[in-house]
């Protein structure tokens, strides 16, 4: 699906998505509780129902639509072995491969896009020190537990997911564990989030110099009922609108939110942002660059290039594409702000980031822009562009002639 977006400011007020990250946070917890939880959070999507098949088939667990949410129902019946497709979530595929682990039911992992190029070998390697058979380290690949506690070494630069997997499967061992990070801890937000949810669900975790210590033999105590924020993520769009002439107001955000990307404020406007606590945010950071007139580095950034697209590449591309001027470097971009953005044709790279991005500039251009690929959005957002209308844009889809 090519959208085309026509300039023109926006206006208006927007209920931002149930937060991506804690929904699956949400999700995995209350599924491995006691008792069944009502979650309730304002829109899914394609990674959220990711998780919630996975969880279904690993685990057994009925979770279904009421008003306002989701139901969850733990089974006291778990499946001798599971298939889990994880579609395009890495988050997905890296909280429960360790949660299949522990619990012992042998399971294949399978994805598709660009996760079966996403690496995984910092966390299957920890899995298999500590007794796993894992056949491969990119999908699809087979994991058959049980593991074993004790300490359990990561670096804390490649993936904070791997962790938050780790964090979600350690409580049910018999032994205690101890995570011990071997680099420092980046997207430290990510983690703060799970830790969050695993105290609404009565995990007890402490932290020590260097990690975290994980009591074995826990049991998840659902809270009975819980409510996902807002996504800062999604906010980030809206917000770097508002930079580029437009005025939207923001509504279910937590101003005390765990979640690392509530910094995007702060950040945005900065001639130097790092970025390595809230990567995420860098095609909406990029955006708002694009019209300031500085120029501005974004650092701290090398994971994006194994995300649903080479993330560094692609931002760049998007603002050369209409008229701006952005070069991607190792670890980061560049973005000369000020140009006059003329429009044109953007390849949405099947990354959903990308696509949102690209249409929140398009607002701002001097002519029209074409996004490819658009349906991307549904990944994280697929009411993405009925709220950019509603704010009083102008985006439709391309008509194909026929």
């Amino acid at each position: 699906m090519n959208i085309i977006v026509q300039p023109g400011r926006l206006a208006g007020t927007v209920r931002v998505p149930a937060s991506k990250s804690a929904a699956h946070r949400a999700l995995i917890c209350a599924a491995l509780a006691d008792a069944p939880t009502d979650i309730r959070l304002n829109a899914s999507n394609r990674d959220i129902e990711a998780t919630a098949h996975c969880l279904a088939a690993l685990l057994g667990t009925d979770i279904r639509p009421v008003e306002g949410g989701l139901r969850v129902t733990p089974s006291a019946i778990r499946p001798k072995s599971a298939l889990l497709d994880c579609g395009e979530s890495g988050s997905t595929l890296r909280f429960l491969l360790p949660v299949a682990a522990a619990l012992g039911i042998p399971t294949c992992f399978t994805g598709h896009g660009r996760l079966p190029e996403r690496p995984n070998a910092a966390l299957t390697d920890a899995l298999r020190a500590h007794g796993a058979g894992v056949d491969a380290d990119t999908l699809p690949m087979n994991v058959q537990g049980p593991v074993t506690g004790g300490r359990w070494a990561l670096p804390g630069n490649v993936s904070s997911q791997y962790v938050t997997g780790l964090l979600f499967a350690l409580p049910l061992l018999a032994e205690d564990s101890e995570i011990a990070l071997t680099t420092p801890l980046e997207s430290s937000g990510y983690v703060d989030m799970t830790l969050d949810a695993l105290r609404q669900f009565g995990i007890e975790v402490l932290t020590v110099s260097g990690g975290w210590r994980v009591p074995g033999g826990q049991a998840y105590r659902s809270p009975g009922e819980l409510e996902v924020d807002g996504d800062w993520s999604a906010a980030a769009f809206w917000l770097a609108a508002n930079a580029l002439g437009s005025y939207v107001r923001l509504e279910g955000l937590r101003p005390d939110s765990p979640q690392g990307d509530r910094a995007f404020p702060d950040l945005m406007g900065r001639e130097e942002i790092d970025v390595r606590d809230v990567p995420d945010l860098v095609p909406a950071l990029a955006a708002a660059a694009a019209l300031m007139p500085q120029r501005t580095r974004i650092t701290g950034a090398a994971r994006l290039r194994l995300k649903e697209s080479d993330r560094l590449a692609t931002t760049a591309a998007m603002i050369n594409a209409m008229g701006g001027r952005a070069e991607a470097e190792p670890d980061g971009l560049i973005v000369d702000g000020g140009l006059p953005l003329t429009g044109g044709t953007v390849d949405g790279a099947n990354d959903h980031r990308i696509v949102m991005a690209a249409a929140i500039l398009a607002a701002a251009a001097q002519g029209p822009t074409r996004i490819t690929g658009a349906e991307a959005m549904e990944k994280s957002y697929p009411d993405f562009f009925r709220d950019f209308n509603q704010l009083g844009g102008r985006a439709h889809v391309e008509s194909t002639g026929q």
